[in-house]
């Protein structure tokens, strides 16, 4: 296999992974970073940036930076742009539910919070869509890159008790769609957008509806998502890094448009 063709041979690339400092995206960071890529981490906190770009080694950069303010993007990518060059990777990995917008015994749908709709919504479209406003130019002038969103299986169907986040994540694998066509016909096939659709993996924005707090237990939630997954288990950061790094390198060089589910078999299982 020639070495363009390695996908765990990305040096010399420069990644953005925004959303860097969570529990997935700092691991894929991290696994960029041992690829050979010069990575940027982008995060809300610019501690926890700061921490994973340590992890990462030397040469990776921790900025904090909003993927819903632009111009905190546009001093990202100039910082970026002046320590490690031109961005040739984005994953765009800032995401997220919230309590306010999830359905549960004692909040039902029609109680559903306006504002916490519009945070869910903003946050996984709207910050999907801004970064490769700023950080696609590159690409567009160069006519190379790639770009890989976060989906979800919401995208694929929608999830009970989680509207906001089944729509947001539904919109993200559109955008992917239009994006990769848009970038392929307008300025160079040679620059792909993909995503990747994570089963169930426990994070901060999952736990408080897959574990009681109490026992430590799977919720009844947490038992039907169990039992729906042929693998029987949630998935682990690093169950990511293959697929991640295949869509980064130029082994996945014929393949832009497409939404990949990791999860274990959760999307091929009809329950039956």
């Amino acid at each position: 296999m020639p070495a363009t063709h390695n996908p765990r041979n990305l040096k010399g690339r420069v990644a953005v992974v925004t959303g860097g400092g969570g529990i997935l995206c700092s691991v894929m960071a991290k696994a960029l970073a041992h690829a050979g890529a010069k990575v940027a981490v982008l995060d809300l906190d610019p501690k926890k940036a700061a921490t994973v770009a340590t992890q990462c080694g030397r040469g990776a950069l921790g900025l904090g930076a909003s993927v819903l303010d632009r111009a905190s993007l546009e001093h990202a990518r100039r910082e970026i742009k002046r320590r490690l060059g031109p961005v040739s990777i984005l994953v765009n990995g800032a995401g997220g539910n919230h309590p306010g917008a999830t359905t549960t015994p004692q909040q039902s749908f029609f109680e559903l919070q306006q504002d916490a709709f519009d945070k869910v919504l903003q946050l996984n479209i709207l910050g999907t869509i801004l970064p490769c406003q700023v950080f696609c130019q590159d690409m567009a002038r160069r006519k190379q890159g790639v770009v890989i969103n976060i989906a979800s299986m919401n995208a694929f169907r929608p999830l009970t008790r989680i509207p906001a986040y089944s729509a947001a994540k539904a919109a993200v694998k559109n955008f992917t769609e239009w994006l990769a066509v848009h970038l392929a016909k307008e300025y160079s096939p040679a620059i792909r957008v993909n995503a990747i659709a994570p089963g169930f993996f426990l994070t901060q924005q999952n736990q408080f509806l897959l574990v009681d707090e109490q026992t430590g237990k799977p919720t009844p939630r947490g038992k039907a998502i169990l039992n729906a997954t042929p693998f029987g288990a949630y998935g682990e950061p690093d169950d990511l890094v293959g697929t991640l790094l295949w869509l980064c390198s130029d082994a996945s060089r014929f393949v832009t448009g497409v939404t990949v589910p990791v999860d274990g078999g959760f999307n091929a299982f009809s329950g039956v």
